[in-house]
């Protein structure tokens, strides 16, 4: 067996948000889990929408996630493909044109409805001469191209729901190519697949239905196997109800800007609605350890940016500094300082946006809160003399602990409000090597430094 080959496919006429993301992510990490390869197809047959701005977005947001395509197309670039295929079709007798408006097809199907029938085509354009064609066209109709579905139940095996089908006689013939000769999304997708040779397509349940139709397409036009299908339960608010992506909250862009961090996205976008617990992950190789598109369920997947947040958290705190060296740099956090500031203030962040006031406590200047002068006089005077390390704050605070009889909280919160400004903050055990003897001397005298 060929290693898996996968595609996303997103519109660039808006930004891709969290549900696009984990169509993304379920695709990227299935196919880097068997060595497989991942095509970034842009559906941008849409001319009036698309725009080349959320093209080079959604490329960013994608790389932001680690995910990076072996392969970009962009379907404005293959027309001439679909004209091709639509050619094959109408060659053998599957793509027949259409001259209804859409007034009088919303007429019929109220019609349809009111008797108690599916309102489904009731393909009246394949009883007309070509003399009544003749006269539609010369009225200055245009026709739309349906495809005529053989009247079968579409049987396959579902990556994610096990044994499916669809009966295509309770389906409209679809619509292939519109008036003005342009595609909508089915026959460009079907051709792209048998182009691309990819082998399995991952998608939300809400195309299942489509399913049924492609695989008739896709063996209308070839005798290449037909890819395998997996469609994964959709995102829902914590409630139960649709996402709202109105706002654009949601989007991935907004997601970065708020200080989410993208391997959170990637753990709650593939492990949420799973049999897996969602739980913090230092790489996308993690993710796809094991992963089995098998143990998506078959209900809704929650979301809950109360979760993501809390889960953003728990994956900084695990990262470890080489993962964050170039990010910590843009803060202008170098040197040989650098690493174990890291590692002492990791703990305490809520997005790595807060480790500039950190860094500002070890190297800039704070004003330090004074609670007890006469006491961190007293500690002051017992500063050791440097180099310090981890062990310097525990002989240091038993010193003062000696020479004041303090201990418990009246002994450490003057130090620490002294020494950061904070409250609360890193194990002053690793901080304190690194604000140093001369900085810490002249907070514990209230000077700013």
């Amino acid at each position: 067996m060929p290693p898996p080959l996968v595609r996303f496919a997103p519109s660039p006429t808006g930004r891709i948000h969290i549900g696009n993301a984990r169509t993304a992510l379920l695709n990227y990490v299935f196919a880097r889990s068997q060595g497989g390869g991942f095509v970034l197809r842009f559906d941008d047959t849409d001319r009036e929408r698309s725009r080349e701005e959320f093209v080079q977005a959604i490329e960013v947001d994608l790389a932001w996630l680690g995910i990076r395509p072996d392969v970009t197309v962009r379907q404005s670039a293959r027309e001439a493909i679909y004209a091709a295929a639509a050619q094959r079709l109408r060659d053998i007798g599957r793509l027949y044109p259409c001259y209804e408006t859409a007034e009088e097809l919303e007429r019929r199907r109220r019609l349809q409805q009111a008797r108690g029938l599916p309102p489904i085509y009731d393909r009246a354009a394949l009883k007309l001469a070509p003399a009544d064609r003749t006269r539609l066209e010369a009225e200055g109709r245009r026709p739309h191209w349906r495809f005529q579905l053989a009247p079968e139940t579409v049987h396959w095996r579902d990556l994610v729901r096990g044994d499916s089908h669809i009966d295509t006689a309770s389906l409209s013939d679809p619509v292939l190519v519109r008036e003005d000769g342009s595609y909508l999304y089915t026959l460009p997708s079907v051709v792209d697949d048998i182009e691309l040779d990819i082998t399995h397509v991952i998608r939300g349940e809400d195309h299942v239905t489509n399913t049924a139709v492609q695989i008739q397409i896709f063996k209308a036009l070839t005798d290449k196997p037909v890819p395998a299908f997996g469609h994964h339960n959709l995102l829902v608010a914590a409630g139960g109800e649709g996402l709202s992506k109105r706002t654009g909250a949601l989007s991935i862009g907004s997601l970065r800007d708020s200080g989410i961090e993208a391997l959170a996205i990637a753990a709650l976008a593939v492990l949420t609605g799973s049999s897996h617990e969602v739980h913090p992950i230092v790489s996308l190789a993690e993710l796809s350890e094991n992963f089995d598109l098998a143990h998506i369920s078959r209900t809704p997947a929650r979301f809950d940016p109360a979760e993501l947040k809390a889960l953003s958290q728990r994956t900084l705190h695990k990262l470890d500094f080489e993962s964050v060296r170039d990010r910590l740099a843009a803060y202008d956090i170098t040197g040989f300082k650098a690493e174990p500031f890291w590692l002492a203030a990791r703990g305490n962040l809520e997005t790595l946006l807060d480790v500039a006031d950190w860094w500002r406590v070890v190297e800039g200047e704070i004003e330090p809160v004074v609670e007890d002068r006469a006491f961190l006089q007293t500690a002051s005077e017992s500063l050791p003399e440097e180099p310090w390390d981890e062990t310097t704050w525990k002989s240091w605070t038993s010193a003062i602990a000696h020479e004041t009889g303090r201990k418990g909280r009246a002994l450490f919160h003057p130090l620490r409000l002294a020494l950061t400004a904070r409250e609360t903050g890193p194990e002053l055990a690793k901080l304190l090597p690194l604000i140093g003897r001369a900085k810490a001397s002249a907070r514990l005298r209230g000077l700013a430094a």
